[in-house]
C-alpha cells in the first residue's frame, strides 16, 4: 500500500502575498465603510478594486495556485459524470416522492396508535 505525501513548504515571499491579501480584503471593507460620504459610486468602486486586488495578490500565492488547480482537477472529473436521461432523473424523483409519501403516512399512523395505546388505553385520558 503506497501512500504519498504532499507536503507544502510555505516560504516567507509566499506567507507575505497572504498577507498582503487579507490587508487588501481589510483595506476594501474599511474603505466602503469610510467613503460613506463620498457617494456610492465611489464606495463601491474602491471596494472591488480593492478585492479584485487581493484575489489576485492570493491566486500568486501557493495556497492559491492550489485552489486553482484543484478547482481544476474538480471541474475535470464533473466533466466525467454521466449525468441521467430527462426521463430516468424524472422517474428516479417520482420513486423518491413516493417512498417520502408512504413513510410520513407510516409515521403518522405510528405516531397516532402510540398515542391512542399511551393515552386512551394505558393511562386513561380521554381527550
Amino acid at each position: 500500500m503506497a501512500t504519498t505525501q504532499v507536503q507544502t513548504v510555505n516560504t516567507g515571499a509566499d506567507k507575505a502575498k497572504l498577507g498582503a491579501a487579507a490587508a487588501l480584503v481589510l483595506a476594501a471593507l474599511t474603505g466602503f465603510y469610510l467613503l460613506g460620504q463620498q457617494g456610492q459610486l465611489v464606495q463601491w468602486a474602491v471596494f472591488l478594486v480593492c478585492l479584485a486586488a487581493a484575489i489576485v495578490v492570493f491566486f500568486l500565492s501557493e495556497s492559491g495556485r492550489q485552489l486553482a488547480a484543484f478547482g481544476h482537477d474538480a471541474w475535470r472529473e464533473v466533466k466525467k459524470v454521466v449525468w441521467p436521461a430527462r426521463k430516468e432523473a424524472m422517474q428516479i424523483t417520482a420513486y423518491v416522492f413516493g417512498f417520502v409519501l408512504i413513510m410520513a403516512l407510516f409515521l403518522w399512523l405510528t405516531d397516532k396508535t402510540l398515542e391512542w395505546l399511551f393515552y386512551d388505553l394505558i393511562l386513561g385520558w380521554k381527550k
